[in-house]
Formats: structure tokens, C-alpha cells, sequence
């Protein structure tokens, strides 16, 4: 089993491709809170919170709850780390989670900001303020508005350039998008919706050149430090001392748990490099509910953004298609619209709409969540890879504020959970059936060694040790594994770090005289993570270092 929980814009269940191992629960630690404002429909919200921990496995979970302009709830359950180390202990309204792409929405309004200020216009091409920006496309890249960086729809397939920053790169953001002019496009411009990260790092950059200052000074000053949200941390690197950051669990090869080492995103952070608490969300969501207005640390009225912006960020730009439930269970918790505006994804549920964005990280996956008419807003943070566990606590509030019928939401995201592992248990199982067992390549071994070359994202080192072939992503320190032989010319990758999930298989092309002359790469499982884009990878021998 692999991650692939980082389709950041798409249906309410596809979220639901890990697990991991349930966990002794530690003693909820609570914040003031106004319990009596919450509706009878989360009067057991403990046992039912502790129930979904068991069924989906996770260490730990915090939620908060905005009503009408007050948390009404902030709290943890679960531990932040399992074991007895110094990472250990409850998680708590103050734990940090990695929010990875709701980080997007944040991006989103920063880039308004400077709209209202006059300093940009959404309209403005890209290449008005970087020069040098490029797609693989020209007419793209001539075309290319700021508010195309927003909406997924540039052409560019789901998660294409991932690879350039994740698993966490050596390359910097401006090198990131430097790259981007050798990713492939295929699709067309505008045409359809397609998840991408990379041109939210686009989107950061921009907003350097026009503010003037680094990304992660802007984000504290326009956002973080009015809003009083103490807690949140630019990435990784930038957690201090005394935080209390929660610790990331995978299960390495979907059995044993491990925890996720953090990665950076600091060279596409404007996609998704941020940590924050639930309290710290809850402080954004209820600015966000107030049409952008909050209150100063003078106690005076002030605004991150005109109400009339706010609203234009929650139309949609692109639509999504929206699909049939996976399983029955989950039929009440299909749409009847869905699309993308800028930095958020919109839908409807029982008649209400939806303004809402999930985050995937290596080893944590949220889900924010605003129901602008009434007020309403809630954010799940875990410390697992299952998606499962914040769509059944989301939905869960969503029914107790509406008065829907109860439904058993956990049941219900179980049952999409078994079907997606069924599904990834059939297809290794054709992938065998196809098998030509006992063929060998073409070539001795050593022919296959030497540094292969993709165009955009660069040098991929194949070597030969002890007998076997090693390979080495030159930029992605984690991308190290060994080859071992499938069939004829291909190969598949197992990497070295067993909690990526990403094996994938290598397949050699040889030319008329038998010379590896290009290999191709494709994730094993269809649940792998889409990030590992290793299908747009096209590796020729570099030159002068012929294999």
C-alpha cells in the first residue's frame, strides 16, 4: 500500500489509500472551549473520534470548530509520537501538524492581497513579472495569467514536476521553476482539470519579485503575525526547540509502521511548506468566515482581504468532474457540483456549499473545511497516512450542524478503504500474471550502468554493485534503491526508504545494435502517491556518460 492522499483538489473519498497501526490512547488534552455551543450530534465526540482512531489506525488527531465567530472547539486525542522519547505526549490544540496544500489557499490570498494593494493584477501574464518564465508550451507560456497558477488547469497532468521537490530536493524554488519549461504538457490549456503543486510555486515566486522580501517573511507579516497565529512554522527547518510538533507515521510497505521522516518543501512552499496547529487554523478559518475581517492586537477592526475578493476566491474557475461513489456507503456524500477556485475546491453537501482543501504530507493528511453560510468551519489534522480518518470526523461535524441524518461515516470510509486495497492487491496480481518468468536482459548488467538524463528533471545514477544495479535520483537524496530484474528489459526499483511506497518499474529501450539507449518509469501500484511522477521521466544516456 502507498500514500497516494495528495490529490489535494478532488472527491470527498479519495483519501484513502494507507493505514497504520492503532495505538494506545493518551489522555485527551483539552483547551478552553465552549462545549454547550456544540449540537447533540457530537455529544459523544470523544468515543466516536477514539473509534475512528481504532478503525483507521492513527496515532493521533486534533480538530477545531468555528461557529458564528467563536471556537467553539479545540482539542487533541492520541499521542503526537508513539513511544516514550522527548516527541511524546498528547496531542494537543497547540500540537503542529505539516498542513502541506492547504498551504495553497494562504498563497491564494497573498496574491489578492497585492491585487487590492494595485501592485498586480490577476489578469497580468506571468511573464509581466518573471521575464524568464517558461512552459514546455510557448503559447502557454505567453498566455499564462496569475490567475492560472490558481486553478489546475494549465495543460500540465496530475502532479507533473512533483519530482523536482519532492522527496525533498537539493534544487532551489527558482531552479524548481526554471525546470518547468521541460516538463511535458498533455493536455490542453484551460481545457479540463489536472491537480498540480509546481505552479504554486510559480505563484511564490511571484509574489517575491512584487513584494520585495522572501516568501516566508511575507507570509508572517501579511498573514501569521496579524492574525495572532503564533504557532505556525514556514517548514520543517523552522520548527524551534519548544514546539511540540507532531510526528509523521507510514507503514513501509503497508505492514510495518515507521515514522515518516519530515521532508522540506522549501523550494515549493507556496504549494504546501506550512505547519500549523489546530487553533492556529481555527484563528484563519474564523477571519475567513468573517469575510475576511478580524481584530487587531489593538482591538481595532482590520482586514486581510475585501469581502467582495474573498467571495470571487470561492467561484469556481474549473470545473471537476464528479464521480460515482466508490462504494454505497459513501452515496451521501457525493455532490452535485464540484470545481476549483483559487487555492480552495468547491462543492455542495445537502444543500449547503462547500469551501474546503485537504493537505498530504509523509505521514499526516488534513482537511479544512467552511460552510460560509452558516458560519461553520472545521479542520482535521493526523499524524497517519489515511485520509479516511479526517473524511469521517469532517463529515461527522458536517451532519450534527446540519441536522442530517446520522450516518456511520466510519464505517462508510472503511468500506472505500478495503475496495481501494483490493484493488491495488488485483493489480500486483496481474502484473504477475504477465510475468515472463525466467527471461534475462539482452545485455550483461553493466551495460545498464552509467548516468541516465531527463530533460527536465535531470541526472539519474544507475551503477553497478556487488552484481546488482543501484540507482540514484542525483537531487533526491531519499530516491536510492536497487534493481531487481522483472522480465526482458525491465527491471523494478525497491528504494532504500521503505515508507516512500513508491517502488516503481525501470524498462530499458535498446537500439539496432542492442545499446540501452532509453528507459522509462512507471509507479508499481496504482496507489502510489501521484507525486512520484516517474511515467513523465524520459532517461537517455548523458552525454559524454554513455552506460
Amino acid at each position: 500500500m502507498t500514500r497516494g492522499l495528495r490529490v489535494l483538489g478532488l472527491s470527498l473519498w479519495l483519501y484513502l489509500t494507507t493505514t497504520a497501526h492503532a495505538q494506545d490512547t493518551a489522555a485527551p488534552a483539552a483547551v478552553p472551549q465552549a462545549p454547550a455551543a456544540l449540537p447533540a450530534g457530537l455529544d459523544d465526540l470523544d468515543a466516536y473520534i477514539e473509534g475512528v482512531r481504532k478503525t483507521f489506525q492513527v496515532p493521533g488527531i486534533a480538530v477545531a470548530i468555528v461557529k458564528d465567530g467563536e471556537v467553539v472547539l479545540a482539542r487533541g486525542w492520541g499521542v503526537r509520537a508513539l513511544g516514550n522519547g522527548a516527541d511524546a505526549g498528547p496531542v494537543e490544540a497547540t500540537t503542529q501538524f505539516a498542513i502541506a496544500s492547504n498551504t495553497k489557499a494562504i498563497t491564494a490570498t497573498v496574491l489578492n492581497q497585492l491585487a487590492e494593494e494595485g501592485k498586480l493584477s490577476l489578469d497580468d501574464r506571468v511573464i509581466d513579472h518573471l521575464p524568464w518564465f517558461r512552459m514546455a508550451d510557448p503559447a502557454i507560456t505567453a498566455e499564462m495569467r496569475i490567475r492560472d497558477l490558481l486553478a489546475h488547469r494549465s495543460g500540465l497532468s496530475l502532479g507533473a514536476g512533483d519530482l523536482l521537490y519532492w522527496p525533498t530536493t537539493d534544487l532551489d524554488v527558482r531552479e524548481v521553476v526554471r525546470r518547468l519549461r521541460h516538463v511535458p504538457i498533455k493536455g490542453g490549456f484551460r481545457d479540463r482539470y489536472a491537480y498540480d503543486n509546481i505552479l504554486f510555486a510559480v505563484a511564490q515566486v511571484v509574489i517575491e519579485e512584487v513584494d520585495g522580501r522572501p516568501f516566508a517573511e511575507v507570509l508572517q507579516t501579511r498573514i501569521f503575525d496579524p492574525l495572532g497565529m503564533t504557532g505556525v512554522r514556514y517548514n520543517h527547518e523552522h520548527l524551534r526547540p519548544r514546539d511540540r510538533a507532531a510526528t509523521g507515521y507510514a507503514l513501509a510497505d503497508g505492514r510495518d509502521l515507521q515514522p515518516a521522516p519530515p521532508l522540506t518543501w522549501h523550494n515549493a512552499a507556496g504549494a504546501g511548506g506550512l505547519y500549523a496547529s489546530a487553533l492556529d487554523m481555527a484563528i484563519w478559518m474564523r477571519a475567513l468566515l468573517a469575510g475576511g475581517a478580524y481584530r487587531a492586537a489593538d482591538g481595532s477592526e482590520a482586514r486581510l482581504l475585501q469581502e467582495k475578493t474573498l467571495h470571487a476566491m470561492w467561484q469556481p474557475i474549473v470545473p471537476i468532474p464528479v464521480r460515482p461513489a466508490p462504494v454505497p456507503e459513501l452515496k451521501a456524500a457525493v455532490p452535485n457540483f464540484q470545481g476549483y477556485g483559487q487555492g480552495w475546491s468547491l462543492s455542495d453537501y445537502r444543500g449547503d456549499k462547500l469551501v474546503w482543501h485537504t493537505g498530504g504530507w509523509p505521514g499526516m493528511v488534513s482537511r479544512l473545511t467552511l460552510v460560509p453560510e452558516r458560519g461553520l468551519g472545521v479542520v482535521v489534522l493526523t499524524n497517519a497516512e489515511l485520509g479516511g480518518a479526517f473524511q469521517a470526523v469532517t463529515m461527522r461535524v458536517l451532519d450534527a450542524y446540519l441536522d442530517a441524518p446520522q450516518t456511520d461515516w466510519t464505517a462508510a470510509y472503511a468500506a472505500a478503504l478495503a475496495k481501494s486495497r483490493a484493488g491495488a492487491d488485483d493489480s500486483w496480481a496481474k502484473h504477475v500474471a504477465a510475468r515472463a518468468k525466467g527471461t534475462r536482459t539482452a545485455r550483461p548488467l553493466s551495460a545498464y550502468a552509467g548516468t541516465w538524463r531527463d530533460p527536465w528533471y535531470g541526472d539519474v545514477r544507475l551503477s553497478l554493485e556487488n552484481g546488482r544495479l543501484r540507482m540514484q535520483f542525483a537531487h533526491t537524496p531519499s530516491l536510492a534503491g536497487t534493481l531487481e530484474h522483472w522480465q526482458h528489459e525491465s527491471f523494478i526499483v525497491r528504494w532504500d526508504e521503505r515508507w516512500l511506497n513508491a517502488d516503481a518499474f525501470v524498462t530499458f529501450s535498446l537500439d539496432e545494435d542492442g545499446t540501452p539507449r532509453e528507459a522509462r518509469m512507471k509507479a508499481v501500484s496504482p496507489t502510489t502517491d501521484f507525486s512520484f511522477d516517474f511515467q513523465d521521466l524520459v532517461l537517455t544516456p548523458a552525454p559524454g556518460k554513455t552506460p
